[in-house]
């Protein structure tokens, strides 16, 4: 990974932490895809995509995530739950890293199946 792609991860899982989410997995791999963090709220696990981007050109961050990422990360998701034998509520949330101040926002349940 790239460092402000780490960078990124990093300022994404202390900004979740912060507001009660347990970071349980930070990049996930298996050969469907990659998660950047497995998290858990409560009882819900959440599968956190992190997107920096220091422009909005050419769509910004969250236009960066394309069907085709979505899936991957989806299918990442299913080999990570079938390896624990779980079958815990989830969602998918993306948190988007902006700019050179990196502002960051938190889209939760921003895509599913």
């Amino acid at each position: 990974m790239n460092r402000s792609g780490d960078s990124a991860e990093h300022l994404a899982a202390a900004f979740l932490e912060r507001r009660g989410l347990t970071i349980l997995e930070r990049n996930y791999r298996c050969r469907l895809g990659e998660i950047d963090i497995v998290a858990r709220s409560g009882a819900l696990l959440v599968f956190v995509e992190v997107r920096a981007r220091r422009s909005e050109a050419f769509g910004g961050a969250a236009a960066s995530i394309t069907t085709a990422k979505r899936r991957r990360i989806v299918a990442a998701a299913r080999h990570y739950l079938a390896a624990r034998k779980a079958e815990p509520a989830c969602r998918f949330d993306v948190v988007l890293v902006r700019g050179a101040e990196q502002r960051v926002e938190w889209l939760t349940d921003a895509f599913g199946e």
